[in-house]
């Protein structure tokens, strides 16, 4: 993809927003030479056109920079979850009020089989198997912005189960083969453990196969959840009253459309959108499954299963699970919808600052690399919202425009200025009814 070139006045201001970040966020790193170069990192993912490797960011004839940059990477020893939990701490405390913990998913496709994590898998998001690593961000997420906090690296059977590779690439002992979902749920319950941060609801997308596992994992902590699934997965329903004998079984998508007649329609806007959409709504309550491989804990658990429309869809489209059922069916769909504004933000802001680009080997300097793009992201969003600037190019105006690209006076010959429309809030509801 494309890299932006700042221009100079915006590349000053973040430069001097990233000294700023550097005594907030890296105070952890025990020694001065550590900080300035995680200074001189960050500008360098900042500022660096083309992709963001350590010998690009370096720059040409600077052979002493590019090897302290490999060390200070790649080899040395500092921990990067005090970097992460203090940038995750200062956005909730300032920049931001999150609405939601979203997890999204990054793949890295690779051409060899050295880099940490790598091998040859089926990955959903791209429908097909790939040779790649599979990776997940934790986003503290609102409808103005997005910022990622915490990462999981998947690792296959064999970067654990093969001693000589996991030495080679410095894998710790505590490392294990986990799906990317159960990585993500390990890391968010880790977060809530011991961040110290409000418990926001967790928004994400969920395999049949992980379904269970995250519903129980997540709800034996309290933490509160919107899952995305797909409309085959089996719910299981019904069996209160004498009239009711069950629970029954059916497919999430059956059980949505037989009360297409119960179907709110809510009307709102889409993240990095101007126009409105429309969307209908509808929901049942349903009970937990558990894993097939042990014995359910407990009673089962009342879940929410929602489902919705398009304005012209014959049939419901997108379904989730939540245990939140406490809050308007519209509130629900905007959380599960902050999904699109991570997904704006990593294209817009996280991709450019080279969130994929790392070329080394090892598990400690891909967590290194990832930290600090993290906290470049943070910078370029901080940093445009602090001078009102937008973040991302603006969009195609929503008013009438004239020939020379200004608004039209309100009448012929009038020179009164004409107020511009008042600004949509990307998911905002603007209205809710029954339809």
């Amino acid at each position: 993809m494309a890299r932006a070139v700042l221009p100079e006045e915006s590349a000053k201001e973040i430069s001097e927003l990233i000294d700023v970040l550097i005594s907030l966020f890296f105070e952890s790193l025990p020694r001065r030479d550590q900080r300035n170069w995680a200074r001189v990192y960050l500008n360098g993912l900042v500022h660096t056109t083309g992709k963001k490797t350590i010998r690009n960011i370096a720059g040409t004839g600077a052979s002493s920079v590019e090897q302290s940059l490999q060390q200070f990477i790649s080899k040395s020893p500092w921990d990067w979850t005090p970097v992460r939990r203090s940038l995750a701490r200062h956005l909730e405390r300032t920049a931001q009020r999150p609405l939601a913990w979203v997890v999204q998913p990054m793949v890295i496709e690779k051409a060899g089989d050295r880099s940490v994590g790598v091998g040859r898998q089926f990955v959903p998001q791209l429908g097909r198997t790939a040779n790649c690593q599979q990776a997940g961000g934790i986003w503290l997420a609102s409808s103005e912005a997005s910022f990622p906090v915490e990462w999981t690296l998947t690792l296959p059977g064999p970067w654990t189960s093969e001693l000589l590779r996991r030495r080679r690439a410095g894998i710790p002992d505590t490392a294990r083969s986990l799906s990317p979902a159960q990585d993500a749920v390990q890391a968010v319950l880790r977060m809530a453990a011991s961040w110290q941060l409000q418990r926001r609801p967790v928004v994400m997308e969920v395999g049949n196969a992980e379904l269970p596992y995250c519903v129980e994992a997540l709800g034996q902590q309290d933490i509160p959840f919107v899952l995305k699934v797909d409309g085959s997965v089996p719910v299981s329903f019904g069996g209160a009253g004498r009239h009711k004998p069950g629970p029954h079984t059916a497919p999430a998508r059956e059980l949505i459309d037989s009360l297409r007649s119960q179907r709110r329609v809510v009307e709102w806007t889409r993240h990095g959108r101007t126009e409105g959409a429309v969307t209908l709504l509808t929901s049942a309550g349903i009970l937990t499954a558990t894993a097939e491989d042990r014995p359910a804990p407990g009673p089962p658990v009342p879940l929410l299963l929602v489902g919705a429309w398009t304005e012209a869809g014959l049939m419901p489209t997108e379904f989730w699970i939540t245990n939140i059922g406490d809050r308007p069916l519209a509130q629900l769909f905007l959380l599960a919808k902050l999904t699109d504004r991570v997904a704006l933000d990593f294209a817009e802001v996280c991709e450019p600052v080279g969130i994929r680009d790392f070329e080394g080997r090892s598990f400690r300097g891909w967590h290194h690399h990832v930290t600090l793009a993290s906290v470049a992201h943070a910078a370029m969003l901080l940093g445009a919202r602090s001078h009102g600037r937008p973040h991302r190019p603006p969009g195609p105006a929503t008013g009438t425009v004239g020939p020379a690209g200004g608004a039209r006076a309100p009448y012929p010959g009038s020179t009164r200025p004409v107020p511009p429309p008042r600004p949509l809030i990307p998911g905002q509801v603007r209205r809710e009814y029954i339809r």
